[in-house]
């Protein structure tokens, strides 16, 4: 299984922000969507970055004012940018990648979300969560067929 079939089943879109909103903007968006990251494009659809929930705690805890001064908290929101705080250092998925690969980059890299490229351009985003799902069906397959044939044997 490779990273193509994972995109086959979920789908292909990825809610993406301009490194020019505000964090505040990202947190909108990531809370809309319930979703834990946002890939960070130019206007012309090039991948600049990535912003996850994590970078944002990171940010707000290093520089938000409301965060630091309670009795700002409830008349300031955070003006940082996506840029301030997006991981620029990209690491990505190609649709052949094997799952067995990807597990192995998204583990050792402690990253939970991967943009999916192709040829330069954006094709889709996996997340821990899909991989591990895609990498528990094949393994409930495989297990199926193999008591299936058991089950054939031995009868």
């Amino acid at each position: 299984m490779n990273i193509r079939d994972i995109l086959e089943h979920k789908g292909d879109h990825v809610v993406t922000i301009s490194e020019n909103a505000t964090i505040h903007e990202a947190i909108g968006k990531l809370n809309e969507k319930r979703i834990g990251a946002l890939v960070v494009t130019e206007s012309d659809g090039r991948v600049t970055g990535i912003i996850s929930e994590r970078d944002i705690l990171r940010e707000c805890g290093n520089r938000c004012v409301a965060l630091k001064d309670p009795s700002a908290r409830k008349i300031a929101e955070c003006t940082s940018l996506v840029r301030d705080c997006m991981t620029t250092d990209l690491v990505v998925a190609v649709p052949d990648d094997s799952l067995d690969y990807v597990m192995g980059i998204m583990t050792k890299n402690r990253i939970r979300h991967l943009p999916v490229m192709h040829s330069g351009k954006l094709v889709g985003i996996v997340s821990i969560g899909d991989v591990v799902n895609a990498h528990v069906g094949a393994a409930e397959h495989e297990n199926r067929l193999l008591k299936d044939y058991i089950h054939g044997v031995m009868h």
